[in-house]
C-alpha cells in the first residue's frame, strides 16, 4: 500500500492524482495549495444553469449529481459522483460559457474546488499536472461517448446491470429517481426492471 507523505493533508486526492502521475511531495503540495474546501449541504445546488462555471470539484465526501432541465422541467442526469470522483460542466468550464447544467449535492458534501484561473497556473508551475488533466478530461469524453452507445446499443436492463456490477455503491446511496433518469428510463421503468432481477 502506497504511503502517503507526511505533509500531504488531501489524502484520497493524493491518491487520486499520483494514480495516473508520478509527483514529488513538493510538487503536490504546491498543487494541493491551488485547490479550496467546500461544503455543499444535501439539496443544494453548486452550480445553477446560466451561471458561469468556474470550478472543476473533486468530491472528498458525499454524493453530487450534474444535470439538465427541459423547458417543461423535465430533469436528465449526465453524471453522478460520489467520493473520488470527479465533476463539472466540462463544456462550460472549458469553453468558458455560461452552464446549461445544475451541480446538486445528493448528500452532505465536502468538495475540493480548483478553479479554472488556478488551473492554467498549475499548468505553468507544475507542468506534469497537464498529463493528468488531459488523462482526466479524455476519460470524461470517452464516459460520455460510452454513456450515449449504451442508451443506443444496450437494453436500459443491461445498463442498470453494469451500474450494479461496477458501482454498487451508487445503488445505496442515489436515490432511484435519479438512477432512472440517468439511464434515460422513468422511475417505473427502474422499478419493473429491479422486480425483473
Amino acid at each position: 500500500m502506497m504511503k502517503t507523505p507526511n505533509r500531504v493533508k488531501e489524502q484520497l486526492l493524493y491518491k487520486n492524482i499520483t494514480s495516473k502521475i508520478n509527483l514529488t511531495e513538493n510538487e503536490f503540495c504546491l498543487i494541493e495549495s491551488k485547490f479550496e474546501k467546500r461544503f455543499i449541504k444535501k439539496k443544494k445546488d453548486f452550480l445553477r444553469a446560466g451561471d458561469p462555471n468556474d470550478h472543476i470539484l473533486f468530491v472528498n465526501k458525499g454524493a453530487l449529481r450534474l444535470y439538465e432541465m427541459d423547458s417543461k422541467g423535465n430533469e436528465y442526469v449526465l453524471q453522478l459522483a460520489l467520493e473520488n470522483h470527479w465533476i463539472s460542466d466540462l463544456h462550460s468550464f472549458i469553453g468558458r460559457t455560461q452552464s446549461k447544467s445544475y451541480i446538486e449535492a445528493l448528500e452532505d458534501t465536502e468538495v475540493l474546488l480548483l478553479s479554472f484561473y488556478n488551473l492554467e497556473r498549475l499548468y505553468l508551475d507544475t507542468p506534469i499536472i497537464e498529463r493528468f488533466f488531459r488523462k482526466l478530461f479524455e476519460k470524461a469524453y470517452l464516459s460520455a461517448q460510452k454513456k450515449i452507445n449504451a442508451a443506443l446499443n444496450t437494453s436500459a436492463e443491461e445498463r442498470y446491470k453494469n451500474i450494479i456490477n461496477n458501482y454498487p455503491d451508487v445503488i445505496q446511496r442515489i436515490p432511484l429517481i435519479h438512477i432512472a433518469s440517468y439511464l434515460g428510463i422513468t422511475p417505473e421503468s427502474l422499478s419493473r426492471i429491479r422486480k425483473h432481477l
